[in-house]
């Protein structure tokens, strides 16, 4: 009866809110209620010039790339992808690149997928592993067009990226949630609804991938990603540090997390959307104003779905995403990603060559996953964590910085979907003991050869747009001396905790 109840109550909220934002909105035709999730996910698919074959991976068991009988958690192999040009007769055994499976522990038949690429530098290198957001895209788009070892050149060859992550870390790209890239299941019920799902397995993962790789297991740790690992990012810390607190398995020598241009606390960042439009010049002052008066029922919506991740979470979804709708369309054609520049049709990034690259057949059979069709971007992953979607993430994040574990927040200036104003806002506002030092700290530039970086002239994908200033940002805050104390411009947004 209790349950039942509370299915009610769910739904009636959800009704009441929904019905409340649609009534207001109808007042003006350019302020648009966010279309139906599935549609609004396959939209973001099609902008990336993405085309995966299927929706997520969840295929028979006989097609498995891994065999079933193994009673391995980790299959893995060194691997040298072909078409790697300029790389001077290097062996396997000397790149240290590595790909392979992971036997989920609390699942039906879930395996996941990732590439580890030993550092370019040292082998005493931190690990730093990146999680691409999405919810459901492929760590794949970072390795290849931000921060891995290599980038794909048009005629699909392999050149190697001088300014790649794993000259300053041994780096760790997974495939995750369940369903993504590489990464399968034989069991739908293997999809996973919320961050304890999601961090759950990724701490499994490391404590499987510290005992396949115990030479790297005492080396400090960080966990780096961007958009909607604003969200997997501090769930997967917190539960690093738990673990870690309850010696569980391995310790993991957890030192920082960092987050770019992502989603964490939604109540803030909203919040900051028609104020980062106005400022950007996207809108005029009457369509901020009117766009503006949906905030009070999104942070009601926000206040109803809490941090549990409930039905109320489906409605504040609906409601906040009409403010963002409403913006774009006022602003037309702008990549929302880049709003310096336009989108072309439907098309706003081209990144078709990941999959055509990640589809050939020599590529599959080298890093071990057969006839598996890539996922680049999984609309089905993105409508199951629909529920954790407005989920404020920063309520985690204090107690790890009383523990002393590191905070990077860093944020491309003409992002608008994750813009730095919404970013900036949640870190300031942010409850801890060192608040008040932080808020009142003056704000110094982050300079690279002598010349003021921030993180200018970058939009959502910060590692693409600078990639120079993105290296020596990851290598100097690992180090612990990010900023220069030298005057800063006030757009510059470089918070470090």
């Amino acid at each position: 009866m209790a349950k039942s109840s509370l299915i009610i109550i769910c739904v009636f909220v959800f009704s009441v809110i929904f019905s409340s934002s649609s009534a207001f909105l109808v007042e003006d035709r350019n302020l648009k209620v966010s279309n139906f999730p599935s549609v609004h996910a396959k939209k973001l698919i099609r902008e990336l010039n993405l085309f995966p074959k299927e929706e997520v991976n969840i295929i028979d068991g006989r097609d498995s790339p891994v065999l079933a009988a193994t009673e391995k958690t980790i299959v893995e192999k060194r691997f040298k992808f072909p078409n790697l040009v300029e790389s001077g007769g290097v062996s396997v055994e000397d790149l240290g690149h590595h790909a392979g499976y992971y036997k989920i522990a609390n699942s039906h038949d879930a395996r996941m997928f990732y590439f580890f690429f030993e550092s370019r530098n040292s082998k005493k290198d931190p690990v730093v592993i990146w999680l691409t957001g999405g919810p459901g895209c492929s760590s794949e788009l970072a390795m290849f067009y931000e921060n891995g070892p290599f980038s794909i050149a048009k005629n699909l060859s392999l050149v190697w990226n001088e300014h790649g992550w794993d000259q300053a870390s041994n780096l760790l790209y997974v495939d995750q949630p369940t369903g993504t890239g590489f990464s399968y299941s034989s069991d739908r019920r293997d999809i996973r609804h919320s961050e304890d799902g999601v961090s759950n397995d990724l701490y499994d993962f490391l404590q499987a991938f510290f005992k396949e790789h115990p030479q790297f297991a005492k080396n400090d740790f960080y966990i780096t990603g961007e958009s909607y690992a604003g969200h997997y990012i501090p769930a997967f810390a917190s539960r690093v540090h738990r673990g870690n607190k309850a010696k569980e398995g391995i310790h993991i020598n957890l030192k920082g997390f960092a987050i770019g241009n992502g989603l964490t606390d939604p109540a803030h960042q909203y919040k900051a959307y028609p104020d980062y439009a106005l400022d950007m010049g996207l809108i005029k002052q009457s369509e901020h104003d009117r766009i503006s008066k949906v905030i009070p029922l999104c942070e009601t919506a926000i206040k109803l779905c809490g941090t549990d991740g409930t039905l109320s979470c489906m409605a504040s979804y609906f409601v906040c995403n009409a403010i963002f709708s409403s913006i774009m369309a006022h602003a037309g054609d702008i990549n929302y990603y880049d709003i310096r520049k336009k989108c072309e049709g439907s098309l706003c990034y081209d990144f078709s060559n990941m999959e055509k690259f990640l589809n050939q057949k020599p590529v599959r059979d080298a890093i071990g996953v057969g006839d598996l069709d890539f996922v680049s971007c999984s609309p089905t992953v993105y409508q199951a964590m629909l529920v954790d979607w407005m989920r404020n993430l920063e309520v985690g994040i204090p107690t790890l910085l009383e523990d002393g574990v590191k905070l990077l927040v860093y944020a491309g200036e003409y992002d608008l979907i994750c813009n730095w104003l919404g970013n900036s806002r949640w870190v300031h506002a942010m409850e801890w003991s060192g608040q008040k030092e932080f808020v009142a700290s003056p704000e110094v530039s982050f300079a690279v050869n002598g010349s003021d970086a921030g993180v200018h002239n970058a939009g959502h994908m910060v590692p693409m747009d600078q990639p120079k200033a993105a290296l020596e940002m990851l290598r100097r805050w690992m180090q612990g001396s990010l900023a220069e104390e030298v005057p800063a411009d006030s757009e510059n947004l470089v918070a470090e905790m």
